[in-house]
């Protein structure tokens, strides 16, 4: 062998051995993370910093694929059949009782970390809070629950209004059930009625505000939903275009112009639920680690909306307030 055939033969497998050594490594694992909403940065970046806490980095200890519906929830069955099919590691559903209850429905041996609105005992999706049993855990935000309390504060911020919009995505069935089951009661007590509207797509959202403009309603209450959240900026606008005085349920509404939000802290919830992935990436079982139950709730007045609106907030209210943007 001469030595320019020897510096070749050399060369040739030093080139090789950093290939066979990709080739050896183990691939990452993969979590699957459907949200019935459009990409939101603060969301995304939540769900980051909790897989960071449990020891994982988005593509170099795990991959993450985003599935975002944009409200199109009639996908759900082709987005977990195909997770479950590829055996994804985990499957997160940090923000949406539809897409958790679509993900238990498709795997019992998946793991599913979830972010829900009520008891996801009541839901099925867990035997007990402390001992869910089976392949699902999350975080109860209570959503929901809380809807008496929202509607309770948007009277006070607005007590002369007698009729109030409910605003509500039939797409979404279980959280538009769970937002008029406790609604109408709370409505009577302090002597308000409620009109219900229906909205699934942009067009419906602006067709809901003119039937409720026609109709006189003097303020709008809208449903915890994702989509709706996505869709925030045309809330804020047509609400300041129209003189309605609106209820949300994210501290992302008040961003970009919106009234009032009263709600637990969803920011946070993406973060337990990314804490939990990566603690079940580490070989913790679902069945084992207790629901969470969010203890952060957040009462949040745009002061600024308020005062195009010609509302005067009372003091007290203020003070009541976790924020009050100026």
């Amino acid at each position: 062998m001469n030595r320019r055939d020897f510096v070749a033969l050399v060369g040739g497998a030093a080139a090789a051995w950093p290939l066979a050594a990709r080739a050896q490594q183990p691939a990452l694992p993969v979590v699957g993370f459907v949200n019935g909403g459009s990409s939101y940065a603060s969301w995304i970046n939540a769900f980051r910093k909790g897989l960071n806490e449990s020891g994982y980095v988005e593509d170099q200890s795990v991959t993450v694929e985003y599935h975002w519906l944009d409200g199109q929830y009639d996908r759900l069955p082709s987005v977990m059949a195909d997770l479950v099919r590829r055996r994804v590691a985990v499957i997160a559903a940090p923000s949406a009782t539809v897409v958790a209850l679509a993900a238990k429905a498709a795997t019992t041996t998946i793991p599913i970390v979830f972010g829900v609105g009520e008891d996801p005992v009541k839901l099925g999706l867990v035997a007990s809070l402390a001992r869910p049993g089976g392949n699902a855990t999350g975080i109860n935000n209570f959503y929901y629950e809380v809807t008496a309390k929202r509607l309770g504060l948007l009277h006070e911020l607005v007590p002369k209004a007698v009729r109030v919009a409910v605003l509500v995505n039939p797409a979404n069935a279980p959280v538009a059930e769970a937002t008029l089951r406790d609604l109408p009661e709370a409505a009577r007590a302090i002597g308000l009625q409620i009109q219900v509207l229906n909205a699934s797509t942009s067009r419906e959202i602006e067709a809901a505000f003119a039937t409720l403009v026609r109709d006189r309603a003097d303020a709008l209450f809208v449903m915890p939903e994702v989509f709706f959240v996505n869709r925030r900026v045309q809330f804020a606008t047509l609400a300041a275009r129209h003189g309605i005085p609106a209820a949300y349920s994210s501290r992302a509404y008040m961003d970009v112009g919106g009234l009032m939000s009263y709600a637990g802290n969803s920011t946070d919830a993406f973060r337990q639920v990314g804490v939990y992935t990566g603690q079940i990436l580490k070989g913790a079982k679902p069945a084992d680690l207790p629901v969470l139950q969010a203890t952060k709730f957040e009462f949040v007045i745009n002061l600024q909306t308020a005062r195009a609106l010609g509302l005067e907030v009372p003091n007290a209210l203020q003070l009541l307030a976790d924020e009050v943007i100026e």
